[in-house]
């Protein structure tokens, strides 16, 4: 029988919920137990697909080609498991589907409404996830704030699930702030208490209060929210700020939070298990050298349009002994002077749209062919350095993609046939997971160790093979292809310290406790040529 865990958040957002459910279902996990999470947003697109990264952060792309809200990373980073389009519903998905039952004729001529249709959708999301997983226990996180119109359909769906199971198969998590007050820095608890009172409005009764404040929580001020909120004293606790989200755990776990889950939902209690968090948070702690690496990019100013790519950076770091100095690079600087490139030990463009800042990343690309600094491209990335190739080697001066220049006369990166007519843009691009075959003795087949490797895709522009024995003879290797599509997936270029670019997105298989092999060759060369 899976057991339910739902978070919500109160007061205001952006307190970390992601973190929060993320921390709990690493808990556990620690604990022996098979978990699955879930991201319920409230907002009326179908899925985060076309928003700009300024407006929502990075979109992450699950195994089976969902586009999702960046809280999956932290998700699949936490727990180390790969999550499905079941992990990511949002308020456009679920009335999309309840539009297209009414106009089948699936309601039989009934009236459509909020109560019962769009919640028992969102419902049979909770239940289909349950099923398909097999998991223990499932976590969902309710995005938003409790008092916001558009969140009502999802706290009456899971105050529904509360009610059709068991009192020990559902638990409910409020994470809330406790502000304090300039000049007296005396910390309040009455908006957690009138966060508290409005979801009870909703018909939810909080299990579990977790706490975001600058200050100390006391347990005066704990024994003071238990009173006003019904919530035991040991089911309130602080997410204090640390140095590094992945400590969050060890807080939790500090304040007994794990014993008291296990408890109510009437799970064993088992033992926790090899202590391999503990261990990597323990690492990072204790690192005695630095990298400096240069993202290169056009949304630089909001560091989550890169979220996956910075942990999976500083995620190597770690595992090579070295603290990550990342420098955030505005593409469109580096088109004004390529002196912000120097001083690097490494260089890495990551996935992106649009022409803006792509000379910039075309100029980077050729800084690190030339210098011999080890360059990493990803996706957008892996396009650029194809173009620097074609233009700078074999001086095909208006080499370019398609998307930058439709009218280019040597067309590098273009649209694949069967992506021409298409007009809709959400959810039409190649994503999710696709096989690569790697060349034996490259550089990516030494990097992995395999001959056939798994990665996911976000992107609709290729690199047109009918440049192959072009850009081959300019000393470019193609050393991973798709064979059913024959696409090329991995270039490397040969005669340099490491120079390697890929068309899909390994950050979003990077974990803290297993780093992805490209990831950490790419802090590897990084750290000799810092030498």
């Amino acid at each position: 029988m899976t057991k339910f865990i739902f978070v919500t958040g109160g007061v205001v957002s952006g307190i970390g919920k992601g973190i929060s459910a993320a921390s709990i279902g690493r808990l556990l996990k620690e604990r022996g137990l098979s978990v699955f999470m879930q991201k319920f947003d409230p907002y009326l697109n179908v899925d985060p697909g076309t928003m700009s990264p300024y407006q929502h952060g990075e979109v992450f792309v699950t195994k089976d080609g969902a586009e999702t809200d960046l809280d999956l990373g932290h998700y699949e980073r936490f727990i180390d498991e790969e999550l499905t389009k079941r992990a990511s519903i949002t308020t456009g998905k679920v009335y999309s589907k309840v539009i297209a039952k009414e106009r089948r004729g699936d309601y039989n001529g009934a009236t459509v409404q909020v109560i019962p249709h769009i919640t028992n959708e969102i419902k049979n999301a909770v239940y289909k996830a349950a099923k398909e997983s097999g998991a223990d226990v499932v976590i969902t996180e309710i995005g938003g704030t409790v008092g916001d119109i558009e969140s009502l359909p999802f706290l009456e769906a899971i105050r529904q699930i509360h009610s059709e199971n068991k009192k020990e198969d559902v638990l409910f998590v409020h994470t809330v702030l406790v502000p304090n007050i300039p000049g007296s820095d005396e910390l309040k608890t009455k908006p957690t208490q009138h966060s508290f009172k409005e979801l009870m409005s909703n018909g939810i009764k909080t299990d579990v209060i977790i706490i975001r404040s600058n200050g100390i929580v006391t347990q005066d001020l704990k024994e003071k929210i238990s009173l006003f909120c019904d919530v035991p004293v040991e089911a309130i606790v602080q997410s204090k700020n640390v140095d590094l989200i992945y400590e969050v755990p060890l807080v939790f776990h500090e304040q007994g939070l794990d014993d008291y889950i296990l408890k109510e939902l009437d799970l064993t209690n088992q033992p926790q298990s090899d202590h391999k968090w503990k261990k990597m948070v323990e690492r990072f702690k204790d690192l005695d050298k630095e990298v400096t690496i240069g993202l290169v990019g056009k949304y630089v100013e909001l560091h989550d349009a890169y979220l996956s790519v910075y942990q999976a950076l500083q995620d190597a770091g770690c595992e090579n002994g070295a603290k990550l100095n990342l420098r955030w690079i505005d593409a469109e600087e580096v088109e004004k002077d390529t002196n912000v490139l120097k001083g690097l030990d490494g260089i890495i463009v990551p996935g992106g749209f649009g022409s803006r800042g792509t000379e910039g990343m075309i100029l980077s690309s050729k800084f690190a062919r030339e210098n011999n600094i080890p360059y990493f491209g990803i996706c957008y990335g892996m396009q650029i350095a194809l173009i620097d190739i074609a233009r700078n080697k074999l001086g095909l001066r208006d080499a370019n993609s398609t998307e930058i220049d439709p009218d280019t006369n040597n067309p590098i990166i273009d649209l694949l046939e069967n992506q021409k007519d298409i007009k809709n843009l959400g959810g039409t691009l190649r994503l999710g997971d696709y096989e690569c075959s790697l060349e034996k003795d490259s550089l990516a087949h030494k990097l992995y160790g395999e001959d056939k490797v798994l990665e996911r895709h976000r992107h609709r522009y290729e690199f047109n093979n009918s440049y192959r024995g072009q850009i081959r003879s300019a000393g470019i290797e193609f050393s991973g292809i798709n064979e059913d599509n024959d696409l090329v997936e991995i270039i490397e270029l040969k005669d340099h310290p490491f120079f390697i670019a890929c068309q899909f997105h390994p950050e979003f298989k990077s974990r803290p406790t297993k780093v992805h092999p490209l990831f950490n060759g790419f802090i590897k060369a990084s750290l000799k040529n810092r030498k």
